[in-house]
């Protein structure tokens, strides 16, 4: 599953930042794939404004919301292109370059991402800049990014953290809606989730310390992998560590628990551009009219139409802009 590995994905400088990178399911939002371009998809906006391009990090969500933005800019009147870059160690330098014009990130997994780029790889660690405040989150990330010629666009409403899911039917028995509910039910749980999970703040210890959890074990399944919902399906394990945008739970019969008290950090989807090449107002202009009507509702579906529906991205993104209302022409 593409979600899950990406989450479990950490590469080259991400591999320093194990303990404070996203949540505590992997190190960052990305796949754990090798380096490598490959162009996509283009999209012809007639050209009067020049041309963009814009990475996507090669797993499914990012791919589409890579090509949202294409169709976007060239309904604006630009020439775009897709280049899938697949892991955040290449893909950040390159937009630093302008080889690449935009990119749509996740604002926590990036700010600490720049933090130890710019501060040490031991800084997400010990001073860490992104919290689950959103607005708070981004402004940290504007400051590292502004002196790297980076500009981060505003953010909206989709995310895409790290999550717990359970059996609908351990939900319904127990009466959960939230993570606070489980813990004040009193029933232990074993974790269907990477091995790291036992030590990862935003996972055991921090479901253990926010929550009053009372984690029986971690069954080292991986994140979000069909192996882990199954196991939590079947009742060998409880809570199954996911993320928000997984499109797969209700296959499994599983529901996720709200994260009532923001233990994990504020990944709110945004655009991020080159300032230099890509910061005019226009561009900021048409990327945001995605970004105030973007749910995590509408990613998870849309990861839904790509993974299980085996849809084109690029399909899949100028149906959704057309219905919404999105595209002039």
């Amino acid at each position: 599953m593409s979600k899950s590995t990406r989450i479990l994905g950490a590469t080259l400088v991400a591999a320093a930042l194990t303990v404070s990178l996203s949540a505590c399911g992997g190190d960052s939002l990305e796949k754990s794939k090798d380096g490598g371009s490959s162009s996509s998809s283009s999209s012809s906006g007639g050209g009067a404004k020049g041309r963009l391009v814009v990475g996507a990090a090669g797993f499914t969500e990012s791919n589409v919301l890579a090509e949202l933005y294409a169709r976007l800019l060239a309904d604006a009147g630009y020439d775009t292109s897709v280049t899938t870059v697949n892991n955040r160690e290449l893909y950040e330098p390159s937009l630093e370059k302008g080889e690449i014009d935009v990119v749509p990130e996740y604002a926590a997994t990036l700010a600490e991402f720049l933090n130890a780029k710019v501060n040490g790889p031991n800084a997400p660690k010990e001073k860490p800049v992104a919290s689950s405040d959103p607005a708070a989150t981004a402004a940290a990330l504007e400051k590292l990014a502004a002196p790297l010629g980076i500009k981060a666009l505003p953010l909206g409403a989709a995310v895409d953290q790290n999550a717990f899911a359970v059996t609908r039917e351990f939900a319904q028995k127990n009466n959960l809606r939230t993570l606070s509910d489980l813990g004040k039910s009193g029933q232990k749980v074993k974790i269907a989730a990477g091995d790291e999970c036992a030590v990862r703040p935003f996972c055991a210890p921090g479901l253990e310390k926010t929550y009053g959890i009372q984690v029986s074990g971690i069954d080292p399944k991986g994140v979000g992998t069909p192996q882990a919902k199954q196991a939590v399906k079947d009742g060998v394990d409880q809570l199954v560590l996911t993320t928000t945008t997984d499109a797969t739970l209700d296959g499994f019969g599983l529901v996720l628990l709200e994260d009532d008290k923001k233990l994990q950090n504020a990944d709110n989807v945004l655009p991020v551009v080159n300032a230099k090449d890509a910061g005019a107002p226009e561009i900021g202009a048409a990327l945001e009219r995605l970004t105030k009507v973007l749910t995590t509702a509408d990613l998870v579906e849309l990861n839904r139409k790509v993974d299980a529906e085996r849809a084109k991205p690029a399909d899949v993104a100028k149906a959704y802009l057309e219905s919404k209302g999105l595209l002039k022409k």
